[in-house]
């Protein structure tokens, strides 16, 4: 055995980290290419297409029993779907309106208020208070600030919020991924008549179509494959803590792909949320000691 070769473990840690990233970027890169799309189909336009797409792969993914769900299964599941489509036509709308990099990182304000409930403990204070000041900061008032942006950026993070709680409901009701892709489907569902709508008011050209398409892709098909894949690699709490780094990701492809620039300030605000994220996170799933 040389000195040069890693141990398994080593080599499957590896693997799972350039999954997450490859996952992460290919999140952000699908919300940049769906909002190439925004001037021709807008951005419920762009957000019906990610919701087909959602739809169909978790329903080959899931194959959900339908008919066999009963009245308290079904219940949790329909409120997935709302929190599902509205999540993502506010985050998406929030994009187009104050960027990619801001959007997302005030979403990511949902899982941190998840993780904070019901604490008491002074770090996880201090993470919240943090973060309550990192998002006075992006939202300061200027005569160019888009508070409806905000608000809708906001909005996406207490969907966000929503979405982890009903998703623990519908797991605890129904097995697998049962719920979940029963969720996508009605969300799916929904979103016809509201892309028809869209489409009707904005006829798409092929280009938006692809970039709708590729969204979708990108920002449903790719996470959800590639992230099952890095979580037989990695700890969960190491996958959970590595999410964090998603606002960064969204500000340097805004920056590169939309040409979205973010003041000094915009990106220690950035930084500050983040770190939250992450502390609080690592606190979440370690060890208590005895």
């Amino acid at each position: 055995m040389t000195t040069t070769e890693r141990p398994p473990v080593e080599e499957s840690r590896a693997a799972g980290v350039a999954l997450m990233l490859g996952s992460a970027l290919a999140n952000q890169a699908g919300a940049a290419t769906g909002a190439l799309a925004f001037p021709v189909v807008g951005p419920a336009g762009v957000v019906a297409v990610r919701q087909w797409v959602a739809g169909a792969l978790l329903l080959a993914v899931g194959r959900p029993r339908l008919r066999s769900f009963t009245a308290r299964q079904w219940r949790p599941v329909l409120a997935l779907a709302a929190v599902f489509g509205t999540m993502n036509l506010t985050l998406y709308t929030a994009i187009d309106r104050i960027g990619l990099g801001l959007a997302v990182t005030l979403e990511f304000l949902g899982p941190l208020a998840v993780a904070l409930a019901g604490s008491r403990r002074k770090p996880d204070l201090a993470c919240a208070l943090a973060a309550a000041g990192a998002v006075v900061v992006l939202a300061r008032p200027r005569p160019t600030t888009d508070y409806a942006g905000i608000g809708l950026a906001l909005l996406a993070a207490a969907c966000w919020a929503g979405y982890i709680l009903l998703n623990r409901t519908v797991g605890r009701r129904l097995p697998g991924v049962q719920g979940t892709a029963a969720a996508a489907c009605a969300s799916g569902l929904a979103y016809i008549p509201i892309g028809v709508l869209a489409f009707a008011h904005h006829p798409p050209t092929t280009a938006a179509l692809g970039q709708a398409l590729a969204a979708g892709v990108l920002s449903s098909a790719v996470p959800l494959l590639v992230d099952l894949l890095a979580l037989r690699r990695v700890p969960a709490a190491f996958f959970g803590i590595f999410m964090s780094v998603n606002p960064v990701l969204a500000a340097l492809v805004g920056l590169v792909v939309l040409h979205q620039h973010l003041d000094p300030l915009a990106w220690a605000a950035i930084a500050v949320i983040v770190a939250a994220n992450a502390a609080v996170a690592g606190r979440r799933h370690r060890p208590q000691g005895g």
